[in-house]
Formats: C-alpha cells, sequence, structure tokens
C-alpha cells in the first residue's frame, strides 16, 4: 500500500511538472531573455523621456490625440539588446524608459514636456518614488536640436516656478538606442489592470503628483495646431510674448524702423524664430540695407521659411513666415545684393539671436562651424 501510495505521489509530482514546470519557467526565464532595437529614424515624431517604472508613463501618454503608439523600454546603456532582469540589476548604465510616437501635427513635443514633468519628482536622484536605483532615474532625450532647445527651455521654466523647493536634477541628454521591453511590459496597466493599481496606489507617486501640482496636474492639450505650427493657445502667446513680439509674429504687425533690437546688430551668431527656436538666418548673410530693419541676403534653413502673397492696397508683396510656429517674420524683396539678389527685410521682434559664443551651451553646437 505504501509502495502504491508512493509511485501515486511521483506520478502526481511528474504530472505537476509537466503542466506548471514550463509556466514556471516561462515566467522566471522567458519572460527576460532580451529586447529588440526600434529605429527612431522610421517614425515622423519621437520623443524619449523616462520617469521611473515604465508602466506608470505609458498611460498618460496613450490617451493623447496624435499619439500612435508609446513603447516601454530600456536606453541609455551600453549593454546591447538587454533584459528586463539585466536592467533591473542596476548594473547595466540602461534606465526604464518610454518612447512616444506622435504626429507633430496634431500635439507639440512642448506639450509631451509639460505632460512628462506631471509624471515624475524630478528632484530625486537616486529613483523614482518605492523605485530605488540608476534604472528607475529621471531623464529627458532629445532626438534633435529643436527638441533639445524645447526641454532646456521648458526645464528652466520649471526652475522658475519655484514649484519645488528642493534642485531639479533630471538631466536632458542626446537619445541614443532604445530597446523595447519584453512584450509583457508594453501596456501592462491594461493587460494586468488589478495588480497594475495595487503598485501604482502603493508606490507614492500619484500622492506626490497631487501634493505638488494640485488643480493643475492635467494638461490641456490644444487640437488647433495647423501646418507644422508651434501650438501655443492665445493665452499662452500673450504671456510668453512681449506687446511688440506678440503684434509682429501673431498680428503680422511692422516694427518702428532704425528702433527694433537687431537693425544694427553685428555680432556673429544666427537669428531664430522667437516663438519656437527654429534656426532662420545667420549673420554671415546679414547686410546694412538702410531700411532700419535687420536684412538678410538668404535663409540660413530654407525649410524653416514659408513664402506667401500679401495682397495690399499698393500691390502685392512676398510674405515670410516661419515654417513650424507659422510666426509673421517680415518681406522679401528683389532689391538686394549679390549673390542671391534678394533682401529679407525682418522684424526683430520676430527673432531671438544666438551669440555664436553660446551656439553650442544653447542647443545650436551644429552651426560653428559657420563661423570657424
Amino acid at each position: 500500500m505504501r509502495r502504491k501510495k508512493t509511485i501515486i505521489g511521483v506520478l502526481a509530482v511528474l504530472l505537476i511538472a509537466a503542466v506548471f514546470g514550463p509556466m514556471a519557467y516561462n515566467y522566471l526565464f522567458h519572460r527576460s531573455t532580451g529586447s529588440t532595437e526600434v529605429k527612431a529614424e522610421e517614425y515622423e515624431g519621437v520623443a524619449t523621456f523616462a520617469g521611473g517604472c515604465f508602466w506608470c508613463m505609458e498611460p498618460p501618454f496613450e490617451k493623447l490625440e496624435g499619439v500612435s503608439d508609446v513603447i516601454s523600454g530600456y536606453t541609455g546603456g551600453e549593454i546591447e539588446n538587454p533584459s528586463y532582469n539585466d536592467v533591473s540589476s542596476g548594473t547595466t548604465g540602461h534606465i526604464e524608459a518610454v518612447q512616444v510616437h506622435y504626429d507633430p501635427d496634431q500635439v507639440s513635443y512642448e506639450r509631451l514636456l509639460d505632460i512628462f514633468w506631471r509624471q515624475i519628482d524630478p528632484t530625486d536622484a537616486e529613483g523614482q518614488f518605492v523605485d530605488r536605483g540608476e534604472q528607475y532615474t529621471t531623464g529627458i532625450f532629445y532626438h534633435n536640436q529643436e527638441q533639445k532647445q524645447a526641454a532646456e527651455q521648458s526645464l528652466q521654466e520649471l526652475k522658475e516656478s519655484d514649484r519645488f523647493e528642493e534642485d531639479i536634477v533630471t538631466p536632458i541628454t542626446e537619445a541614443s538606442i532604445f530597446y523595447k521591453a519584453e512584450e509583457y511590459h508594453q501596456n501592462y496597466y491594461e493587460k494586468n489592470p488589478v495588480r497594475y493599481k495595487i503598485y501604482r496606489k502603493n508606490s507614492g507617486r500619484d500622492a506626490f503628483l497631487d501634493d505638488v501640482w494640485g488643480n493643475d496636474r492635467e494638461v490641456t492639450v490644444p487640437t488647433t495646431q495647423t501646418n507644422n505650427a508651434t501650438t501655443y493657445s492665445e493665452e499662452e502667446l500673450q504671456e510668453k510674448l512681449t506687446d511688440i513680439q506678440y503684434e509682429v509674429t501673431q498680428e503680422d504687425g511692422t516694427e518702428e524702423p532704425f528702433n527694433n533690437k537687431y537693425w544694427d546688430n553685428k555680432e556673429e551668431g544666427i537669428y531664430v524664430d522667437i516663438v519656437s527656436g527654429e534656426p532662420l538666418f545667420s549673420s554671415k548673410d546679414k547686410y546694412k540695407s538702410g531700411t532700419g530693419w535687420p536684412s538678410f541676403t538668404k535663409p540660413l534653413e530654407e525649410a524653416n521659411i514659408v513664402t506667401k502673397p500679401d495682397r495690399g492696397l499698393f500691390g502685392t508683396r512676398t510674405e515670410v513666415r516661419s515654417k513650424k510656429a507659422d510666426s509673421h517674420l517680415g518681406h522679401v524683396f528683389e532689391d538686394g545684393p549679390e549673390p542671391t539678389g534678394l533682401r529679407y527685410c525682418m522684424n526683430s521682434a520676430a527673432m531671438d539671436f544666438i551669440p555664436k559664443d553660446e551656439l553650442k551651451e544653447k542647443g545650436y553646437g551644429e552651426y560653428l562651424s559657420l563661423f570657424e
């Protein structure tokens, strides 16, 4: 009888092992076999952020109109195709992050930044909330110079808001290879809603964010963006710009000649859009036209300039606008010097000047070679 029970017991163990063994193996090992590289260049709009546990960073972005996908993954380290077990050990240099794929015509990068800041504790350099270690620290990873400038401006505005008593330590660094995490991590909040809610509630994240942001925690995303324009509400633009800057860029105004900031500026550097920061003109192409407004023979970046007919009582002129911000900049005339024969007559109020010595610091280092 005892032998029979032993045989039955062995068979039972074998049966359990046969049924649950593969499940246990998959849970412990197969789920962490590695990640896959995501080719950011294949997408029109890409933003990468780190805010601690990537499960918590997906939902705020995925609900946005204009966002097509939010991927949980790893970035910043040297190891190729790291697994979750690798990254969670804190020894790979990688951190948990999310990559947001979005349509710039529907949601701007600046809005994504606004949402990002409202998900994290930017004063914590050792992790986020209940998750501790380098792999759970925060970060903004820019994919181009425009994103870098926008991120730095956003960071400065947050510092000046005095919302946080402690120093903000979230770094802004250039994006490197992003690896998509194992499939069971993707949309975890939807696949495992109960576990996710329990984890999130006990993490301390929401309590902290409610305390810091209060009624400002939710970001209202304008839906009026067109023609790749940088989206700001009218109220935001009025707050961001001076009266003359608003009149010129938003109401197609013209400032006084010889009584504006850059008409006689002789420093070396570049001129960028006052709203979006997109590069427009270089001091290399600036000349003294005698009109009292800053004048250039050609744009620094043709792709950032849009021209259109401007029909008035005394004929038709050619208006010049910036592409992303859709700011009114001035007009272009065919009475300029060689080699182009053009005069881009601009309003100082529509532009910001970046001196040569500040190009790298402010995210325009690629233009330093112009002045060597």
